[in-house]
């Protein structure tokens, strides 16, 4: 195996010879073999292990286990411990999830702390024959089919072509030691049944299955790229970036052929679930919404806006005492008594300082909110100002009122109040902008 390792190295992974690896290593099979392996072809490397308390002096031991691995081969060892399930209670995250989330942030931590150029997973045929059916059975699109990528984002699976009987036959041949996962025998997780039970008689059928899936893959991942580069060409055609997001263009979606397959490749990288809910959005009512826990897919007039979900959105107000001079949450604002009136802008204005009313407020608008604009007698129901200013749905959402009790001072970054304006009577000067 360790020719043909190395040789597989040397064709896909050249950039090893320059690199500083970080393995991630649990102690079982996998991770030890990965890591003789690259021991003994000289590369620079260090071990990472994640104590995720879980199973108790087991998950202890296997910590142990490693770093005394890391000893016996002269190798930088880093530990963590994690009480994994406080953390998914706090987020909310299924147990594996907050495990993820927790490993792969502390990687991220050590790449940037000691200089490591990738995190190395053992990860191998198996597991991408796994992945592959638990994404079947959930229900997925073409990308969900391809399997585990071999590199993303500073992670490389090495080991990804070599099936869990190749790996397992060369520890032996090797007399390596590792530690076995007690957790893998329980059929409490999809994988594991997966693995276990549906698996095994899977194989059965023919001995080729695992080359059989991974030539099949190899097609998907074909057809994901073709895919990915007509997609590239639909988005310069429909989609349109602006200030809150991202503009999708309804009519010329909408003519084109396979339209709801097009909105799914477009969104499906923003956690949205409720597809046909989505699909019915081309031919919803202005206002009509749909969304996923980070963003928010809103149609408007012949446009469906994708935004990141606000979460200062809501009844939250913010308050502002007299002597502050900068406040940075939820948006930017400067304060600065001044002796005159300079250049003003939409992010700049200047306001009789005797007239406000402390401690000012920073909320969004509501429905019902007036104001007197700058340079009318009369009041304006601001609904009707952003209708005149040409605003969509999100730019209205996102707006900010800096008030005065019950008075809107500034609608920020759009107009000022008349009712706060310099005038010849005015002692003192505050400028406030919204420009860092």
């Amino acid at each position: 195996m360790l020719s043909s390792f190395l040789k597989h190295i040397q064709t896909h992974f050249s950039f090893f010879e320059d690199a500083k690896l970080l393995i991630a290593c649990s102690g079982g099979v996998d991770s030890v073999v990965l890591t003789y392996l690259l021991k003994e072809l000289n590369y620079t490397i260090a071990l990472a292990h994640c104590n995720f308390s879980l199973r108790g002096n087991e998950s202890n031991e296997d910590a142990k286990f490693v770093e005394s691995l890391a000893k016996k081969l002269n190798l930088p060892f880093h530990s963590e411990t994690f009480d994994t399930k406080l953390f998914a209670r706090k987020h909310k995250l299924s147990t594996q999830m907050a495990a993820r989330e927790l490993r792969y942030n502390w990687f991220n931590e050590l790449l940037d702390t000691h200089a490591y150029t990738h995190v190395l997973t053992g990860h191998h045929a198996d597991d991408d024959l796994e992945t592959f059916f638990i994404n079947l059975s959930r229900g997925t699109g073409l990308r969900g089919l391809t399997g585990i990528p071999v590199q993303n984002e500073g992670v490389v699976r090495p080991l990804l072509p070599y099936p869990r009987t190749a790996i397992l036959e060369y520890a032996k041949k090797m007399e390596f030691f590792w530690r076995e996962d007690s957790s893998n025998i329980k059929t409490d997780y999809l994988r594991n049944k997966l693995r276990l039970e549906v698996l095994p008689k899977f194989k059965e059928v023919s001995e080729k299955t695992l080359q059989n899936f991974q030539k099949t893959q190899q097609h998907l991942q074909g057809s994901q790229q073709l895919v990915e580069d007509y997609m590239a060409l639909i988005y310069n055609l429909v989609v349109t970036e602006i200030p809150e997001g991202y503009s999708i263009n309804v009519s010329k979606i909408s003519e084109l052929p396979n339209t709801n397959a097009l909105l799914y490749e477009l969104l499906n990288p923003f956690g949205f679930t409720s597809w046909n809910d989505i699909f019915s959005l081309l031919t919803a009512q202005t206002g009509k919404e749909v969304k996923s826990v980070s963003h928010r897919l809103l149609k408007n007039r012949n446009e469906l806006l994708l935004t990141k979900i606000d979460e200062n959105t809501g009844e939250k107000q913010f308050f502002i005492k007299k002597n502050e001079e900068i406040i940075s949450n939820p948006i930017f604002l400067r304060f600065s008594p001044t002796e005159k009136i300079g250049n003003i802008e939409n992010t700049t204005v200047f306001v009789d300082m005797e007239k406000l009313t402390y401690p000012l407020t920073l909320r969004k608008w509501q429905q019902g909110d007036v104001f007197q604009p700058f340079g009318m007698k009369g009041k304006k129901k601001l609904s009707k100002f952003f209708k005149d200013e040409k605003l969509s749905l999100v730019a209205k959402q996102n707006v900010w009122l800096l008030c005065s009790q019950d008075k809107i001072v500034w609608v920020v970054n759009h107009r000022l109040d008349e009712r706060f304006k310099v005038t010849p009577k005015t002692k003192q000067l505050l400028k406030i902008t919204s420009r860092e």
